[in-house]
């Protein structure tokens, strides 16, 4: 019966042998951060994930896929003349000139109001008389008051928000001013002009009188409205809104009439 001798780690005293490790040979490729040979793991706890646009997988609110609908509805569908012309607004330069003239004019918050009658009631206590107030000059706001001022003719300047919903609570202010002879404008945001009043919004604002030293400005202003609004109303009062395809079924008309060999001018496949 033969023995085999004993293994290193039977012997006692003695550690078992090392195992063998091959060095690594180093690659030659760089190794940086936008190169594509690195393998990630992006497993939970691993690598990061790198930031994508993820816009196209929210699911928007609804009043946010509402107003995007409405949007895109006005742009397919063929809209009225009477409600196509709020799309023509008052360019941005004529318009922030006329907030500034606004911004002069904004009423009196309550607080205002109150200081202000407080001091006429203690200068009239003093004087023993009835001393006269003044009463401001401000913005008049409010749609049944300014249809008023206008059917009364009292207005100067009529402003129009081109958002209003419902459109039909001023879809008859252009043709009331113009029939009245107050020149108006339509302006870009309700909120804007619901800034200047202390407002959430403001459907239409009207300036009745200014102090003399704007005078010039709001002759400027009102020349401005009848050359874009009062002197165009003919023209616009036939242009009708909308028609205007997307993208996508554009782009396959254009196909269809390169397949057909037919040539067809892009201004003619963009509209219905």
């Amino acid at each position: 019966m033969t023995h085999s001798p004993p293994s290193p780690s039977q012997v006692p005293g003695k550690s078992p042998p090392l195992p063998l490790v091959l060095p690594r040979v180093p690659q030659n490729r760089p190794r940086t951060l936008f190169s594509r040979h690195c393998s990630r793991n992006f497993g939970i706890g691993q690598d990061i994930r790198p930031q994508t646009d993820l816009t196209r997988f929210v699911k928007w609110p609804e009043y946010v896929r509402l107003q995007r609908q409405k949007v895109i509805l006005r742009q397919r569908l063929k809209v009225p003349p009477a409600i196509a012309q709020f799309s023509h607004t008052l360019d941005k330069n004529t318009a922030t000139q006329l907030f500034k003239l606004l911004n002069k004019y904004r009423p009196e918050t309550k607080q205002e109001k109150k200081a202000r009658l407080e001091a006429l009631a203690t200068a009239t206590a003093e004087q023993k008389e009835a001393a006269k107030d003044k009463k401001p000059l401000f913005v008049k706001y409010g749609l049944n008051h300014c249809v008023a001022l206008i059917e009364a003719k009292k207005a100067s300047l009529v402003v129009i928000a081109h958002d209003v919903d419902p459109i039909e609570l001023v879809v008859f202010l252009p043709a009331l001013c113009r029939k009245m002879g107050v020149p108006y404008v339509i302006v870009k945001g309700k909120a804007r002009l619901g800034t200047v009043v202390h407002k959430k919004t403001a459907a239409v604002l009207t300036i009745q009188e200014v102090k003399s030293e704007d005078q010039r400005e709001l002759a400027t202003l009102v020349n401005a409205a009848k050359a874009n609004f009062t002197d165009k109303y003919e023209e616009q009062r036939r242009q009708w809104g909308g028609g205007l395809r997307g993208n996508k079924s554009t782009q396959m008309l254009r196909k269809r009439a390169k397949a057909a060999g037919q040539s067809v001018n892009a201004a003619a496949l963009g509209k219905l």
